[in-house]
């Protein structure tokens, strides 16, 4: 059975969630999850974020800098304006 689009109500989602995969993601959560949304909302946020990380981490090898690039004297001039 494939799970709808959208859950009509949020009674009707642990029809389509299994409660072991809930009950593991509360308790390795820093979230206490007394409301199942909750939790699924906080699910959903690490997603997008871990997703947007891996995204950066795409990049990483493919950005050359110029071999006059000193990022030590960057760090210290950073409140100094050009």
């Amino acid at each position: 059975m494939n799970p709808p689009r959208a859950i009509a109500h949020p009674s009707q989602e642990g029809k389509y969630l299994k409660n072991p995969l809930l009950g593991g993601a509360g308790g390795l959560s820093e979230v206490i999850a007394k409301v199942r949304c909750t939790l699924i909302s906080f699910a959903l946020e690490e997603l997008i974020r871990t997703r947007k990380k891996r995204n950066l981490l795409d990049l990483s090898g493919q950005i050359q800098f110029s071999t006059d690039y000193d990022y030590k004297a960057l760090r210290t001039n950073r409140n100094v304006s050009d």
